[in-house]
């Protein structure tokens, strides 16, 4: 018996194949969007584990000289005093339109770890050909490719484990590209060192041991990311699992004369619950594989734009090429058959505690009652106030989220209310008969189209309250470069020696000549930049403080004190007067805080003078210049001084090269927008075909009274437009929302600085008409049904007893 019910039940479909596709669509896009996120988030965290697992610096200790570079003399102390340590030296370099991490490793002494996987495999290079000129170089192939036809390079080797943009190669090779007049940035402590080797006060008393760092930095940096994504990615399968439940709580609905016929027959209760189940999970494993697919190719297509975003971001190189991996796909089926279980746990349920004589009559979809309409508020309305609590008790990137999620669901389930109250005074107000028709048919269409609605709006407060928030970070961040961006021209000269020829031919051809000189040192005991500048009226006219006092700028200019940035102040807690550690010892109070937006790690500035007394070894090839004619310098430099095209960059390119790197950041949030509003369009469609098919009865008196089939199409469609308008009328204080927190709570978790909130009516008026369009050609095929139905079939009506 059970084959002959699994066939009844099956049959369904055969009869309903509008509904089979629905149900299979919404879980296939659901379960598309999800994996792609999935699969982006997996690529991304392989990149992290392979650059990590390339060369593992970070796992051993290490020595280095607070003052600058350490000697080879000090070196070979310490390895004949029985340390062993093996050499890095490391910095980046500019050839062609690349700039390049160069590491550079002593491959005699060097642990297995640290080697580059290529050396000694089937690529032909031995360790010993790394020593013979020109060196070797090992890059990844698309560092290869953008790094052809440079001359000055060793030759290179392509090794897919290294990550884009960096170069491994031996200690001498990296000593020539960088010029680093033979020094040494850091000696690596390998394990197992003699017990009787002599203590480091002695052998070597200027250097510093630090302590091995945890390999997964950027994988921490970026954490809040891909748990952006990933937030993205819930919403899009939540906004599909409303289409899912539709359908399938309407075959459920459907099929009630055949529950009751089959349990009459003799079918046990549990034995048709195994059915149903059954049924479900075979189509949510259909569904699933066919999302799996497309999830593929969206991440594909998007994967590029997310690895402009952690290079932008983060500086983390995250390879653009997608591989398919088991571990997502089989999550995604997993996912697929948890959302398919979740749609149909409602219907599951009525069916388990159904009566065996329970009346066959069909009843309307979803019917929802006032007294539920006021339950589902009431929870929607606890689910706002349960994300406001935990935003208010916790702290941290997961109560930002909860306090959005308790926001987004909570608006979603009082929307249904709050749409019957606005129809039913619509209904109050209107005049005449044909008017009053019109609104309370509408509201009595809002339960079958109640879980379209709530997915259109999660998907218009979603888009609002992303768009608003990256426009607004757009127009600061503007400003913020102009200000940023003091410099007409920028240059880079090619060695120490052409670094002070060129500062003596700039002197008297500029207005000014500003040195943008750094060191990586750790600041507040994690990783940080710290930046020396000169007295000069253009950092006290454009520089961006968000904190400061009449006396910041100067306690800098007098090496009384330093500038942070934003991420550092609100990482440590920082306000100007607290003290900040700058590493080695060399402290410093506070005297103002800067926005540094797109920038990783923590920054600090201070007096050069100040720099120099502590690192009188810094790097000086880069300045920033000041004149009033930057095209005829810039002229000037490339053919009277011989500075290359690629060591020169004027204001207006970089400026333009940062914006084109912001707008490929958010690409991927757009798209996501606009996908999961493509969603929720469907959900509408799939409703409005659906409750097409049972809305004969209610229109037949309508018709018979007078109205041409082509004015009641017309109705439909303005009935469509006008709970579409509604519903966005919901969503843009929900929207608005929404954006206050990405900018307030979650952007300053997740990136470390906060943004002021911008208004944008022109996008709202976009959205809203794109909303419109969307709900008018969601209407526009079964509207065009109804158009073309024969008054044959309106008479039907009449002629059946109901």
């Amino acid at each position: 018996m059970r084959r002959a019910a699994l066939a009844a039940l099956l049959s369904h479909w055969r009869r309903q194949p509008l509904q089979l596709f629905t149900l299979l669509a919404g879980l296939a896009l659901a379960t598309a969007l999800w994996s792609a996120v999935q699969a982006i988030n997996g690529e991304a965290r392989r990149s992290y584990d392979s650059a990590a697992a390339t060369l593992g610096i970070s796992g051993y200790a290490s020595l280095t000289d607070p003052a600058g570079p350490i000697p080879i003399a000090t070196y070979a102390a310490l390895r004949r005093g029985g340390w062993t340590v093996t050499p890095v030296v490391e910095g980046r370099v500019l050839r062609g339109e690349i700039r390049l991490n160069v590491v550079g490793v002593e491959p005699l002494t060097a642990p297995d770890g640290l080697l580059p996987v290529g050396l000694g495999s089937e690529t032909g290079a031995a360790p010993l050909d790394v020593l013979r000129p020109p060196g070797l170089g090992f890059v990844a192939p698309e560092t290869a490719d953008d790094l052809a036809g440079i001359a000055d390079l060793p030759r290179l080797i392509t090794d897919p484990a290294i990550p884009p943009g960096r170069m491994f190669t031996d200690v001498g090779t990296a000593d020539a590209l960088l010029g680093k007049a033979g020094t040494i940035d850091r000696l690596l402590i390998l394990p197992d060192q003699p017990a009787n080797r002599p203590p480091l006060e002695t052998l070597a008393p200027g250097l510093t041991e630090v302590p091995p760092q945890d390999q997964g930095d950027i994988a921490r940096l970026t954490d809040s990311f891909h748990l952006n994504l990933t937030a993205f990615g819930l919403l899009s399968f939540a906004v599909g699992l409303f289409i899912v439940h539709g359908a399938i709580g309407l075959a459920f609905e459907q099929r009630r004369p055949m529950f009751r016929t089959l349990r009459a027959l003799g079918l046990p209760a549990r034995t048709l619950l195994g059915l149903l189940l059954g049924e479900v999970m075979l189509l949510a494993l259909l569904a699933g594989g066919i999302g799996i697919g497309l999830g593929y190719l969206i991440a594909g297509a998007l994967l590029p734009d997310v690895a402009a975003t952690l290079r932008g971001l983060y500086g983390a190189q995250v390879r653009g090429v997608l591989a398919f991996d088991p571990l997502w796909a089989l999550a995604g089926l997993g996912i697929a058959q948890l959302g398919a279980l979740i749609a149909a746990a409602h219907g599951l349920e009525t069916v388990r505690r159904m009566p065996l004589l329970a009346s066959a009559q069909p009843r309307a979809w979803a019917t929802v009652s006032a007294r539920a309409l006021r339950r589902q508020a009431l929870a929607g309305a606890a689910l706002v106030a349960a994300g406001v609590a935990v935003a208010l008790l916790a702290d941290g990137l997961i109560a930002g989220f909860a306090l959005l999620g308790g926001l987004l669901l909570g608006a979603a389930l009082i929307l249904p209310r709050l749409l019957a109250a606005a129809l039913g005074l619509g209904a109050r107000l209107a005049r005449g008969p044909l008017a009053q028709w019109f609104w309370a048919d509408t509201r009595q269409q809002l339960p079958g189209l109640s879980l379209a609605l709530m997915s259109l709006m999660l998907a218009l407060a979603t888009n609002i309250g992303v768009s608003t928030m990256v426009s607004s970070f757009r127009l600061t961040f503007t400003g913020w470069l102009d200000q940023r961006l003091v410099s007409d021209l920028y240059v880079t000269a090619r060695s120490e020696e052409d670094a002070r020829a060129l500062r003596a031919w700039l002197a008297p051809r500029s207005d000014a000549v500003l040195p943008i000189w750094k060191v990586d040192t750790p600041l507040q005991g994690a990783p940080g930049e710290v930046y020396g500048i000169v007295d000069h009226r253009v950092y006290r006219d454009l520089w961006p403080l968000l904190n400061a006092t009449p006396d910041t700028w100067p306690a800098v200019y007098e090496n009384r004190g330093a500038l942070v940035n934003e991420q550092l102040a609100r990482r440590e807690d920082l306000s100007p007067g607290d003290t900040l550690s700058l590493g080695g010892g060399w402290e410093m109070p506070v005297a103002g805080v800067y926005s540094d937006y797109g920038n990783p790690i923590g920054q600090a500035v201070v007096g050069l003078p100040a720099l120099l007394d502590r690192h009188p070894d810094v790097s000086k090839l880069r300045y920033g210049i000041l004149t009033s004619d930057p095209t005829t310098l810039r002229r000037a430099l490339v053919e009277d001084y011989g500075l290359p095209e690629a060591n020169l960059i004027d204001h207006g390119r970089l400026k333009a090269t940062s914006l084109q790197i912001f707008e490929r950041t958010f690409t991927v949030t757009g798209a996501l927008n606009v996908l999961t509003l493509s969603v929720a369009g469907f959900a509408i469609l799939t409703a409005l075909l659906t409750l097409s098919t049972m809305r004969l009865p209610q229109l037949a008196p309508i018709w018979a009274l007078g109205l041409t089939r082509r004015r009641l199409a017309r109705l439909e469609i303005l009935r469509t437009l006008a709970l579409a308008a509604l519903t966005f009328v919901v969503a843009l204080p929900v929207g608005l929302l929404l954006a206050w927190c990405l900018l307030a709570v979650v952007n300053v978790e997740a990136f470390g600085w906060r943004l002021p909130m911008f208004v944008f009516p022109l996008q709202w008026a976009a959205l809203l008409g794109l909303s419109l369009v969307a709900a008018a050609i969601a209407a526009a095929l079964p509207t065009r049904k109804l158009a073309s139905t024969a008054p044959s079939q309106f008479l039907k009506v009449f002629a059946d007893e109901r």
